[in-house]
């Protein structure tokens, strides 16, 4: 990988987690790792421009046919491509379908561009994704596949302790934190050969007494009537969080104009 290389250019493709969710400023928008990366970058690079594709709730069927073409034709220097993780927290689940788009959106996007960035989200401890694991190990195992064959880049979020902390996750366990977003963000900087501003990113937060039992229930049970029931709603439903929702940044456009 190139040492500090000049990129012109980022076009972010995915869901929720690139959408920037929790990472919440104060005009209730969402930032988030792939914003704070563009930050970094446009800093380099005068004229750097960025758009950003993500919808929250967004399965791999709906970033391929929505977002894969639409990135293609930007022409960006890099393009970032995390999607499929939300087929596997679904009761049902093809994995053979996800891989297959998986690979379609790969094979579009890869030469389309200088530089491919794919990940291995990051996986969350705790009791709920236990079962969900498996899909999720099987999805990475094709991301490291099409990664090597076809000179796409992985930043392995999945292997870095400090992104298992659950003190990392916000309140509805399945979004980073404000800190998380900002040790996301320095992982993709470092694998693209930017020199480290925070080395130690992957290092786990100091160790610190866990709440107590009482604590914990109190939190499940606002866990469940916020989040998890609404969510339980939708899947029921056939609904999305992003149902109607605009893509973050749909133009490649010039990074001060960024709101």
């Amino acid at each position: 990988m190139q040492t500090n290389p000049t990129y012109s250019s980022l076009v972010a493709v995915g869901d929720s987690f690139t959408e920037g969710m929790s990472d919440l400023m104060p005009d209730g928008t969402y930032r988030g790792w792939a914003d704070l990366l563009a930050t970094r970058m446009a800093a380099r690079t005068p004229g750097f421009r960025y758009a950003n594709l993500a919808v929250r709730g967004k399965l791999i069927r709906q970033i391929v046919d929505e977002q894969v073409d639409v990135a293609a034709a930007m022409g960006a220097d890099v393009i970032t491509l995390v999607g499929g993780l939300n087929d596997t927290l679904r009761p049902k689940c093809d994995m053979g379908l996800v891989r297959g788009l998986l690979e379609e959106a790969v094979e579009k996007l890869a030469p389309a561009c200088r530089q491919l960035v794919l990940m291995r989200s990051p996986g969350r401890q705790g009791p709920v994704l236990e079962r969900f694991r498996p899909r999720m190990e099987e999805l990475f195992a094709c991301v490291d596949e099409l990664a090597a064959r076809h000179g796409a880049i992985v930043v392995d979020l999945y292997g870095a302790p400090s992104l298992s902390d659950p003190r990392m996750w916000d309140v509805d366990r399945l979004h980073l934190t404000a800190e998380g977003h900002r040790r996301v963000a320095e992982a993709v900087w470092q694998t693209l050969g930017y020199d480290p501003e925070d080395a130690e990113w992957h290092t786990p937060m100091p160790a610190t007494l866990p709440p107590g039992w009482v604590m914990r229930r109190v939190a499940d049970a606002r866990f469940a009537r916020q989040h998890l029931l609404p969510w339980i709603g939708r899947r029921l439903t056939g609904r999305s969080s992003g149902d109607g929702l605009p893509p973050k940044r749909p133009e490649l456009l010039p990074y001060e104009d960024l709101a």
